[in-house]
């Protein structure tokens, strides 16, 4: 290829690999925690003259990072452009799109989060902190119970402790999949604590709090450190818990994704 010819092909690929260079090099800021949650970096202009770079190549770069969830543009005089971390409920829609596309049924997604969570309780109640954990359990029980009328904010507390149960296991990985898992059951315990989706709200808060008394005999076990009455206990209160959930309307993941709360 003669040089003419290399030189006219590189001016047509550079112009596509600046958005993504600038992108890349703002993902590892955030990341890396170089830029904090909630942090601004400036206006577009600052950007162009830092990156060197023109205005489209610089808004193509943006709109990656912004589909990403990792930062948003707010227009005007007081606007900017402001960073995001990443968290779980980016995390759970990252994920629910590609459950959507597959038509997964919810059932699915929570045997996989009651899998989890039985082998997470055995290794919690076997480890060697397990008094210190059946304390934090203990917390986190009655963080719900203080908020036991309100279906939303129980909701979001039942969360935390069903993440924090697998946290407690030790393994920061598979603590990521069950925090993106409970961030979509979550919706469904949501959507099925309102009365307007056909529940009695007596009957749920009644349901609630046979929940919380399910989590003080897992802490009762964990304390105990006995690891195999602590997995078959909780395996049986997941059970029952997804009898409630799939009972209800909410059938497949998509169904739950349109559920804010």
């Amino acid at each position: 290829m003669d040089e003419p010819r290399r030189a006219r092909n590189r001016e047509r690929v550079v112009p596509r690999e600046k958005p993504q260079r600038i992108a890349d090099e703002l993902r590892r800021l955030i990341i890396q925690g170089e830029l904090a949650d909630g942090e601004s970096l400036g206006h577009e202009p600052d950007l162009v003259a830092r990156f060197g770079v023109s205005r489209p190549s610089l808004r193509e770069a943006l709109r990656i990072l912004e589909a990403e969830g990792l930062i948003s543009v707010k227009r005007g005089v007081l606007g900017g452009i402001v960073a995001h971390r990443p968290n779980h409920r980016m995390t759970a829609r990252t994920a629910a799109l590609v459950l959507q596309a597959r038509d997964v049924p919810l059932a699915d997604v929570y045997e996989a989060r009651s899998t989890l969570e039985r082998f997470a309780a055995q290794i919690v109640a076997g480890s060697d902190s397990h008094q210190e954990a059946a304390t934090e359990l203990r917390r986190l029980t009655a963080e719900q119970l203080e908020v036991i009328d309100d279906p939303e904010r129980f909701g979001q507390a039942n969360s935390r402790f069903h993440a924090r149960l697998v946290e407690l296991a030790g393994n920061q990985t598979l603590g990521i999949v069950a925090e993106m898992l409970n961030e979509i059951v979550a919706r469904a315990v949501a959507a099925v604590s309102h009365p307007e989706d056909g529940g009695d709200p007596l009957e749920s808060e009644e349901t609630r709090l046979r929940g919380l008394r399910s989590q003080a005999r897992l802490a009762a076990l964990v304390e105990a450190g006995d690891a195999s009455a602590a997995e078959r206990h909780w395996a049986e209160h997941m059970a029952v818990v997804g009898r409630v959930l799939l009972a209800h309307r909410a059938k497949t993941v998509i169904d739950l994704m349109q559920h804010e709360y």
